[in-house]
């Protein structure tokens, strides 16, 4: 059996063309444990500086990467692949301590970033074009497709090894370059683990660079630069608003792919088998404590299977286990950062005060709070309208199934969604007329299949991740027309 690798090291540094060197900011910042605040590292943060040198870097670098041929783009994301393979362990444990995932967590997101990786491997050898017919006579329409140039990635740090290689991924399979930029709570995981895992499958310098610094100062200035063509971002619909808003109206206008803020629904129709729409809703909800854009964040329930259906979720809520998320048992971790503990208790405080009965709660220690349930909930009330990223969870009784319906789209977001019942054409019918991008049929809420498209509509985004359609958001399309005799012209 072949010995684990050395496990990387080196993480208090910036990966810029190449090279590992500190930030030019200067300023020292601490990367640590949500569970229990130890430093992880301390890094020296980027700053304008370093983005110009890592866009530099990539501006150099990607004619020769998108001009070497498919075998050898996709020979890189394989090796990749079995690093990641190779490493697993080493990664879970980064997720566990870095982003407070659990381990049940840790393994699915591990998994999910192979799985996307295996995938982007096979574009270099999907870059199809095509040949059109014309009216015109002895014309050929050719259309080629094409890398777009430098690509910026910005990820989360909720799943940030899954989510920015998501993107990293097939944007370096079609022949572009990347810059990274991390989250600050997640440097390692959301970048500099992948910069190390890309260096080892021997991408050449340059192609993907990783500049870790506040958002404060880096975060507008990425993606106003005039380098990128196209900007990947992962997080709350409030900042991917004022994103896109500067990649498409400034100087350099920018193709956009925004999957931000979610606030889903799984409705339990009257047909539904109760014990298996708990199912769905406990894994739906308390997955990384809550702490994911397709948790289900509203539970809407038949008006006659609410009672059984709330009785049996809340025994179930009730018992999961919580704390360290490095015991493979703990199911509800810590939440990510003082920041978000304290917005999740305000919603917790907000739901209280517009009259929802608490069915399920208790007192938080740490940064970790047990699950909380509420019903008798106003469907005008914060919690259900607004996107909780914590284990809080409404829910919500439905006079029937237009009535669920209703409440199920009564949103600004609509990313995912789930529908629970027996009969399965009626189902899916419903299933359609869900305003979202994602609506899953007996199945929880948090699903990510890496040839499946993933993507959100209303205030949940813009543009789709995975399989061939993250091939469209990564390339162009360039008509080519070539006229083989000379044509007839009115004058």
């Amino acid at each position: 059996m072949a010995s684990a690798p050395t496990p990387y090291e080196g993480f208090d540094l910036q990966f810029i063309g190449g090279k590992w060197c500190p930030g030019s900011s200067g300023e020292a910042q601490a990367d640590v444990n949500p569970y229990d605040g130890k430093t992880l590292v301390t890094i020296v943060l980027g700053d304008t500086d370093d983005v110009d040198a890592a866009y530099e870097a990539a501006a150099a670098g990607q004619a020769e990467w998108a001009a070497s041929s498919p075998s050898i783009r996709a020979g890189v994301l394989n090796r990749a692949g079995e690093i990641i393979d190779a490493r697993h362990d080493e990664l879970v444990e980064w997720s566990i301590a870095e982003a407070g995932s659990t381990r049940i967590k840790a393994e699915i997101e591990v998994d999910s970033t192979r799985a996307v990786t295996s995938e982007a491997a096979s574009y270099p050898y999907r870059m199809s074009g095509e040949i059109m017919a014309s009216d015109i006579p002895d014309k050929e329409n050719r259309v080629y497709r094409s890398a777009l140039g430098v690509v910026t990635v910005i990820s989360p740090w909720n799943f940030p090894l899954n989510l920015t290689q998501r993107s990293v991924a097939p944007a370096l399979a079609v022949g572009n370059a990347v810059v990274i930029k991390p989250a600050s709570d997640t440097p390692v995981t959301g970048g500099l683990l992948l910069a190390k895992i890309f260096e080892e499958a021997g991408l050449p310098a340059g192609v993907l660079s990783v500049v870790a610094g506040r958002g404060s100062v880096i975060g507008d200035y990425v993606v106003s630069h005039p380098v990128p063509k196209f900007i990947s971002f992962t997080g709350s619909t409030a900042v991917g608003r004022r994103l896109g808003a500067l990649a498409t109206g400034g100087d350099h206008l920018k193709r956009v792919a925004l999957e931000l803020g979610g606030n889903s629904p799984l409705v339990v129709l009257d047909d539904a088998d109760v014990d298996q729409a708990v199912d769905m809703a406990v894994i739906g909800r308390f997955l990384h404590s809550g702490q994911i854009c397709m948790s289900t964040n509203r539970i809407v329930v038949d008006k006659n299977l609410i009672d059984e259906f709330t009785e049996k979720f809340v025994a179930r809520a009730a018992g999961l286990p919580v704390g360290d998320p490095a015991d493979p048992a703990t199911v509800i971790g810590p939440i990510i950062n003082k920041s978000q503990f304290d917005s999740v208790l305000d919603k917790i405080a907000k739901a209280k005060a517009q009259g929802a009965t608490v069915a399920l709660d208790g007192d938080p220690v740490g940064r970790v709070i047990p699950p909380h349930v509420f019903t008798h909930v106003d469907p005008t009330a914060d919690i259900v309208l607004e996107e909780s990223f914590g284990p809080i969870v409404p829910i919500i009784g439905a006079e029937d199934e237009e009535d669920a319906l209703r409440l199920a789209n009564a949103s600004r977001y609509g990313l995912s969604s789930a529908v629970c019942g027996a009969d399965l054409d009626r189902a899916v019918r419903f299933a359609q007329r869900v305003d979202a991008g994602m609506t899953h049929v007996n199945d929880m809420t948090v699903q990510d299949e890496q040839n499946m498209p993933f993507g959100g509509e209303k205030n949940s985004g813009i543009g789709r991740f995975n399989g061939h359609w993250v091939l469209d958001e990564m390339t162009r399309v360039h008509w080519v027309s070539v006229q083989h005799e000379p044509r007839r012209y009115p004058f």
